[in-house]
């Protein structure tokens, strides 16, 4: 297993994570640090570094450089952005980023942007998109084409250098608002016709569009604890601007979602976002959780041209990857699972976007062993859903996890996560978890006792097990089900064994 530590250094923050990875198959994000350390403070006005943000910056660095060393990192990449590259000084500054044992790379406009892009090709299932950069110096602007970067450009619109350029009150007044976005409509006048007359989804990333998202769903009392994959609403950002703009920046630090070191910058950034939307026409923004760090990492572990070629499924398999598990368990459910679902499907109807949800919670069902046996269905449910799995949008995030927790026991019920589903859903989790949990029973010893299936639909549902002997414990245990198959399909269930001839693998 390799560990690669990426250094992230904006223009307002500073960020080391580290990911344990294995190239192409699996990785995970193992540790991370970061420092505000507003580098881009005071470069709109004089075109130079300050010493004091020169000195923060270092010292981050310096704290990065002996965390690489002390934990024995395989490598350690350093990737600097818009200050760094605009500073007048900013060579003398890089001079000393050397002397620290460190050699920073210095992004170009379109490299940064590029980053951006792959981070987004490899987390969300758009095949084209507008992508948004906001950090604290520049903005990066891009079109998504067919998962590859197709242009991108860079603005001065960082949050840190729009709230010195121009919102110097506190609350900001009127005037300086409309001030800020005269010049944000100046800036992307040829973006935004762009964007007219390609409406794609528009994918924001950065921690100002992080810090706004979660003002949001603190607002909706949001059920998921994500932002990767959160839609903010243009609605929803116009109420969130408004609450930041009738506060002062102490009123602002006690926002609960907000961090309290952005708090003085967050309204610049607010507004660029409402900008942007309102010119553009565009219902939302898509927030994602990943950015110019993952795009970095992204280059370290796949080889060109970098990308998944299943972002979902991808994302299911490394999550299964981190808990131990029993493979072939695990396996002949999945294969009980998909087999229940094709024979059943006259009584459900469903086609391939259930199936392939079914075969996620199949191949997740008993992560939550890795916590403990006792409750183990809650512990999966739980872990499923403190996740973050690029491709799954919440709702189907809340669907998987819903399936993973009556796996084994319990009414399928929405609870808490009703407000993210949608008509039919109720229904549609009853079915699946009733199809999964009789493929768990029919697996209960966990020893490949049944072979095979015969599957009869009239009334009751017969269901035949094909095993070489009378299998007692499965056929026990399935037909404890047969009240919720009742519940989920009408119909009652009886189950018989027969044996199973060396000839038959599978009847169906």
């Amino acid at each position: 297993m390799q560990r690669l530590g990426i250094v992230d250094l904006g223009s307002g923050t500073a960020r080391l994570v580290v990911y344990a990875y294995e190239p192409e198959r699996y990785f995970r994000l193992i540790d991370e640090i970061r420092e505000v350390v507003r580098l881009g403070e005071g470069l709109a006005a004089g075109g130079r570094l300050t010493a004091a943000g020169m000195q923060r910056a270092l010292a981050a660095l310096k704290l990065y450089a002996d965390f690489a060393q002390a934990t024995e990192l395989d490598e350690l990449r350093v990737v600097a952005t818009s200050a760094s590259r605009e500073a007048e000084n900013g060579p003398e500054f890089l001079q000393e980023v050397r002397r620290l044992g460190l050699q920073a790379r210095v992004l170009s406009g379109e490299e940064e942007a590029r980053y951006g892009v792959l981070a987004v090709a490899n987390s969300f299932s758009f095949e084209n998109a507008w992508v948004m950069d906001l950090g604290g110096g520049s903005a990066q602007l891009s079109l998504m084409e067919n998962r590859s970067f197709r242009g991108g450009q860079a603005y001065p619109l960082g949050a840190v250098r729009l709230t010195e350029l121009f919102l110097k009150s506190d609350p900001p007044r009127k005037g300086e608002v409309e001030e800020l976005e005269r010049f944000v409509r100046k800036e992307l006048r040829e973006a935004l016709a762009r964007m007219q007359a390609r409406p794609l989804p528009l994918v924001a990333m950065g921690g100002t569009a992080r810090n706004l998202a979660k003002l949001a769903q603190r607002r909706q009392d949001y059920p998921l604890d994500l932002l990767h994959g959160y839609f903010l609403s243009r609605e929803a950002l116009e109420e969130v601007v408004g609450l930041l703009l009738g506060r002062s920046l102490e009123e602002r630090k006690r926002l609960e979602g907000l961090q309290p070191d952005r708090a003085d910058v967050i309204v610049a950034g607010a507004l660029v976002y409402r900008t942007l939307l309102r010119e553009a026409g565009l219902e939302g923004l898509h927030i994602s959780g990943q950015g110019l760090r993952e795009g970095v990492f992204y280059e370290a572990f796949l080889p060109p041209p970098h990308r998944l070629a299943d972002v979902r499924g991808f994302s299911v398999r490394n999550l299964f990857a981190r808990y131990p598990q029993d493979h072939a368990h695990t396996g002949r459910v999945r294969h009980f699972a998909q087999l229940l679902f094709r024979l059943l499907k006259p009584l459900h109807g469903y086609g391939e976007a259930e199936a392939r949800l079914l075969d996620e919670a199949a191949l997740l069902h008993d992560i939550g062993m890795s916590v403990g046996y006792y409750d183990h269905h809650k512990h999966g449910e739980y872990l499923v859903m403190s996740a973050a799995i690029p491709g799954l949008t919440h709702r189907e995030q809340a669907l998987l996890g819903l399936l993973v927790r009556y796996h084994r026991k319990g009414e399928p019920r929405p609870g808490p996560y009703k407000p993210l589903l949608e008509e039919g859903d109720g229904k549609r989790l009853l079915r699946l978890a009733t199809i999964l949990r009789i493929s768990e029973y029919l697996e209960r010893s966990r020893a490949g006792r049944v072979g095979g299936l015969e599957v009869e639909l009239g009334e009751p549902v017969r269901l035949t097990l094909l095993a070489e002997e009378e299998p007692w414990v499965e056929l026990a245990e399935t037909a404890k089900q047969a009240p919720l198959f009742q519940q989920a399909f009408g119909r009652g269930l009886a189950l018989a064994w027969r044996p199973q001839t060396q000839e038959e693998e599978e009847v169906i």
